[in-house]
């Protein structure tokens, strides 16, 4: 297999698959989707402030604390024939259904008051649901009435995964004749929470309605013949004026979309309290006596339930742990008929979101900053819960939340770890590299870069430094070996010191020879100027020794104290990286433009001065230091090794050292050589002989210095009075020394 692909198998899929892979098997166990309702609830509670109203259709009649007030009906329960009253008076107002969310499921004790309850749902004309509940002891009732409570038979799909039971505890049969029957069971789910609700009840084989369900049917007038099942697909309820398709699972388990509490529905006039309601319509419609602002009820679903606190039917949704569970019934009905079903997005489909964005993250972001994966994998989240809380509090459309984030946020976390184990393990490298080539600072840019040094060769635009203690064979002579350690220690601290305060890599020390490089193995855009400035630094610093070697009495010998140093430099792409055997290697440079750095050093000796460069040092310096750098060109030099002439210069100093008699040699000397390559022999010699007395170094006078460059022009022009050059001579020397 290419070596490319397993990369990307390695270090980019692998992670992915495991960390998303693994957070989707969890996503199916039952703690996790526990978890999964956490933020589903919150933002349910959120969003019911912010919703439609309810459907003005669906009416709840609460027994609620005004209604069990002494001054109204007193403490619950209370006699049927208060009922009986309610339903005389309400069937007046000609309600589509009246929906009994409360239990007639025992004879009272007076059967005057169940005659007259009984007599209350006659006034309707069977337009009225009583509940019932299912059980699995034996209740030893009458069997239900044919002709009020027939079965759903239009079903597809296995039926034992409907909600069975044995028994059917129903109404007295006196209600049973009077009107429908339908089973209000709303069981909690494995957290406790209501969320779905069983639209079907599987009694003694056959499959009977929930409390909801019969209510729409009764309310679209749709006979249970024209009801169709598809288990794990929907109900569809087939009136000739009211269809639905209502989605159900493979058990008949709908969804339930809560999407308003009791205070919303209060809010928008959706709830009434018994005793008013009952009143109001027994005093207008029985009493004659004409009630100012009516509720109205025509055509509406009436659901009669408990919402007073502190009464039994009160349970776990998610709006809370004590919400009156005729809410759950509201809100299926609500849901039904305005077709406001909640969508679930499968797991699977934000698997391949969330692996695809997971896996593009890894792959765009592999040589980023952390900077920028800790924004994408904050982002990221911060995003999706973003989309998922609009989704649901907007359109009821959820997406998973939890296992998503779980599995793209261990991701993120491999991968700022992995990188983070990377980089500590490049820096160790780095630093084991380079530790002894470059200053402390420098090895920080390079880790803080990012970017690791290539191995071996490779071509880089740098600035070579070449430097070594001028007439060195004479101080092995002078010293003991002791004393030599001593003062080579000294001198090459401080000379490695500055180049690597200036950027420069230490390339290796050859006796008294330093040699370095400026622009590797971190490119640096000014390594002209940066060598140039060690260069003059390093001569300050010897003159700093010197006078401190002055200070030790008769510690060194006078050659010490008269110690000068060499330097040449120059510019250009070169070849660097770690090169040698495959057991030792040095980190080095290699190329033309290193030999041509040591001519500069090497020739400076014959100019008489103490730093010398190309031209493409000077242009280069001068591109990014100004005028900081005094420069003395010193002609077009043929070095020795090379065919080509080569613009060679003096490093002079920094501008700021240069004393006035300097610049005036440099003046007269600029003039001179102009002259010069005119031809104009007389006048450059005079010139050259004035700038000559200005030299900053003078034979005799500086000690190792044999000569400076005015008398070595002084001595070329001599030479060309007498023999000219050709006459193609473009002003050229060829030096005759390394």
């Amino acid at each position: 297999m290419d070596q490319r692909i397993k990369g990307i198998l390695k270090y980019y899929l692998q992670p992915t698959v495991l960390c998303i892979g693994l957070a989707y098997a969890l996503g199916s166990t039952p703690w996790m989707q526990r978890l999964e309702n956490v933020p589903l609830d919150l933002i349910t509670q959120y969003r019911v402030r912010y919703q439609q109203p309810a459907d003005a259709r669906v009416v709840i009649i609460g027994i609620d604390d005004s209604s069990i007030e002494d001054n109204a009906y007193g403490r619950w329960t209370w006699d049927r024939q208060i009922h009986g009253r309610f339903m005389e008076s309400i069937s007046h107002g000609k309600p589509s259904a009246l929906v009994w969310d409360i239990l007639f499921t025992e004879k009272s004790a007076d059967f005057k008051s169940d005659l007259i309850i009984q007599a209350g749902a006659h006034k309707l004309q069977k337009r009225v649901v009583f509940a019932g509940y299912t059980s699995s002891d034996d209740p030893q009732q009458p069997p239900p009435i044919p002709a009020s409570n027939l079965p759903i038979t239009n079903i597809q799909g296995e039926q034992s995964r409907l909600p069975t039971s044995a028994f059917g505890v129903r109404p007295i049969l006196g209600l049973q004749k009077a009107g429908l029957t339908a089973y209000a069971d709303t069981p909690p789910g494995h957290d406790g929470v209501r969320r779905s609700a069983p639209m079907l009840q599987r009694i003694d084989g056959k499959v009977y309605p929930s409390l909801s369900l019969q209510a729409l049917m009764l309310f679209g007038n749709v006979a249970p013949a024209e009801v169709r099942v598809v288990l794990g697909e929907a109900i569809y309820l087939e009136g000739k004026s009211f269809r639905r398709r209502i989605p159900i699972n493979h058990s008949g388990q709908y969804g339930i979309n809560y999407r308003y509490a009791l205070e919303g529905a209060k809010n928008a006039g959706n709830v009434f309290p018994y005793y008013d309601i009952t009143e109001s319509y027994h005093q207008n419609f029985v009493a004659k006596s004409p009630f100012p602002d009516l509720p109205e009820v025509r055509d509406k679903i009436l659901i009669v339930g408990q919402i007073a606190t502190g009464l039994s039917d009160m349970g776990v949704t998610p709006y809370g742990a004590e919400t009156p569970l005729v809410l759950v019934h509201a809100n299926v009905i609500d849901n039904i008929l305005n077709e406001d079903y909640a969508i679930y997005i499968a797991n699977w489909k934000v698997l391949i979101v969330t692996f695809a964005v997971g896996l593009s993250g890894l792959l765009l972001l592999s040589k980023k900053s952390l900077k920028r994966k800790a924004v994408f994998a904050l982002g990221v989240p911060a995003i999706y819960f973003s989309i998922g809380f609009a989704c649901w509090t907007l359109w009821s459309i959820w997406l998973p939340l939890i296992w998503p984030l779980v599995g793209f946020g261990s991701l993120q976390v491999f991968m700022i770890v992995r990188q983070l184990l990377n980089e500590q393990r490049a820096a160790q490298r780095i630093k084991g590299m380079f530790g002894t080539y470059v200053s402390p600072e420098l090895v920080k840019r390079m880790i803080n870069s990012g970017q690791s040094p290539e191995l071996g060769g490779h071509q880089e635009e740098i600035t070579a430094y070449f430097s070594d203690i001028q007439g060195f064979s004479g101080f092995s002579e002078k010293l003991s070996p002791a004393q030599l350690v001593v003062l080579m220690n000294e001198y090459l601290s401080a000379c490695t010191n500055i180049i690597q305060e200036e950027g420069g890599t230490l390339d290796k020390y050859i006796g008294d020879a330093v040699v370095a490089m400026f622009g590797a193995p971190l490119p640096l855009p000014d390594h002209a100027l940066r060598a140039c400035v060690a260069s003059q630094r390093i001569h300050l610093k010897l003159l700093e020794l010197r006078e401190i070697w002055k200070s030790h009495g008769h510690t060194w010998p006078q050659i010490v104290l008269e110690m000068q140093s060499r330097i040449g430099l120059n510019s250009g792409p070169v070849i660097v990286g770690n090169m040698g055997s495959t057991t030792r290697f040095n980190y080095t440079m290699m190329g033309d433009n290193v030999n041509l750095a040591a001519r500069m050093e090497s020739g400076a000796k014959s100019w008489g001065v103490y730093s010398m460069c190309t031209d493409a040092t000077k242009n280069a310096c001068e591109a990014h230091g100004g005028d900081r750098v005094v420069f003395r060109a010193l002609g077009r030099i043929v070095v020795k090794g090379r065919s080509t002439a080569v613009p060679i210069f003096e490093i002079v100093g920094l501008k700021e050292n240069i004393s006035e008699k300097t610049r005036g040699c440099l003046r007269l000397f600029e003039q001179a050589l102009a002259l010069h390559y005119e031809r104009n022999w007389t006048n450059a010699l005079e010139l050259f002989r004035q700038s000559a007395s200005l030299e900053p170094n003078q034979p005799g006078i500086t000690v190792g210095v044999s000569s400076n460059p005015s008398l070595i022009y002084i001595e070329i022009v001599q030479r060309y009075q007498v023999s000219p050059p050709p006459a193609d001579w473009d002003g050229e020397y060829v030096m005759t020394v390394k």
